[in-house]
């Protein structure tokens, strides 16, 4: 992540200095807001949500998080009423997102920045909000998400079935988008099941959640396979879509999170032997899917410093450098807890230094392009 920010000063774009929204040259403000808007939500929530369940403890950390739990909040709600606002003076570009073979894919982005932000209430935010508050926020933002997720996993690839025009060439990144939201519901649905009635109640949300895992790895799988196809016959393509390279670490570290979480809550729920069966597959699906995550980080470092080197132009597509590596935090902090493995305890701090240094630069370019007006422009 370090060579993007090296990189900063020399990729800034002119638009990027001129006065307040003057790169929008008479465009409508609100005219183009997508739903790719709400990864911002996604990548600052995650950086809350990971550092409260690092295996470390920092002194500092967790009021850290707390405050950019809140940012987000304030950022889930400016983005939201900006949609709003898209929906109500523009309908007729709104509708055409889910048109665009492209743009679709993101309506993913609502439903886990929904998630995000209501499992960081648990995970962080109990002390400024309440406990009741909190359960409050995440029982709606979770149920919210969810229902959000399960329509986008069907309504986008139906989309892309029947009436996209899609070339050969065309698999990148974001076709995960819209089928991963159920895996970050099996990761976080977990947080809100002490809160429930045992018997019935409990049982119900822990099979959910297993199956919404089920239903993710197995789209995902199909999908990395046709990234990866891709990538060998059409090469990397263009520089711009390089970023979502790194969206296959989403469901990647997301299921090993999930399958963290869900065997932390099995043995309370399921009988013998099965509660015990989902508490060890926290270890024996999660290692080795955590390798290979660590085989797709590899090559995700090796093409986005070649892409920066030839010319990485800034997007939004830049966010998928934060949320993606923060499901690798939460998924290595899981097995760093189940294990007591320094390996993992040092990995999961790396990670996060280096989601931080992401979030950090891709949060300041954004706010640049939002205030020129570079990034509210209307796309050619």
């Amino acid at each position: 992540m370090s060579i993007l920010q090296a990189r900063i000063s020399t990729t800034e774009r002119p638009a990027d200095r001129r006065p307040f929204l003057s790169a929008l040259e008479g465009q409508p403000a609100f005219g183009f807001i997508g739903p790719n808007w709400f990864a911002s939500v996604m990548g600052t929530g995650i950086v809350a949500n990971a550092a409260a369940t690092l295996p470390v403890k920092v002194p500092g950390l967790l009021l850290f998080a707390r405050t950019v739990w809140v940012l987000d909040v304030l950022l889930l709600a400016v983005i939201s009423a900006a949609t709003i606002v898209h929906w109500t003076q523009h309908p007729r570009a709104a509708r055409g997102h889910l048109d665009n073979p492209a743009m679709s894919h993101f309506y993913g982005a609502p439903a886990m920045a929904l998630m995000t932000v209501g499992a960081g209430a648990l995970l962080v935010g109990q002390p400024l909000v309440g406990q009741g508050t909190a359960v409050g926020m995440d029982f709606v933002l979770w149920t919210a998400g969810t229902l959000l997720g399960l329509w986008t996993a069907v309504a986008v690839p139906y989309k892309a079935f029947t009436t996209h025009e899609v070339k050969p060439d065309a698999a990148f990144g974001g076709w995960l988008m819209p089928i991963v939201p159920p895996m970050v519901s099996a990761a976080t649905g977990p947080l809100l099941l002490p809160h429930l009635p045992a018997g019935q109640w409990q049982l119900t949300m822990q099979l959910a959640c297993t199956m919404m895992f089920g239903l993710t790895i197995v789209a995902s799988l199909v999908v990395i396979t046709m990234i990866w196809t891709r990538l060998v016959h059409h090469k990397v393509g263009a520089a711009a879509a390089v970023p979502t390279l790194w969206i296959v670490l989403g469901p990647l570290g997301q299921s090993i999170t999930a399958a963290h979480t869900l065997g932390a809550t099995a043995t309370g729920v399921y009988p013998a032997p099965y509660g015990r069966a989902f508490e060890a597959m926290g270890l024996v699906y999660g290692a080795p899917m955590w390798g290979f995550a660590m085989l797709w980080l590899a090559l995700a470092i090796a093409i986005t410093i070649r892409t920066v080197r030839a010319g990485m132009p800034f997007s939004l597509t830049w966010w998928s450098f934060t949320f993606p590596v923060g499901t690798v935090v939460t998924g290595t902090s899981g097995l760093a807890a189940i294990t007591g493995a320094h390996l993992l305890v040092t990995a999961a701090v790396v990670f996060y230094i280096g989601l931080l240094v992401a979030w950090g630069v891709v949060t300041l370019r954004t706010g640049l392009g939002v205030f020129s007006g570079h990034l509210l422009r209307t796309p050619a």
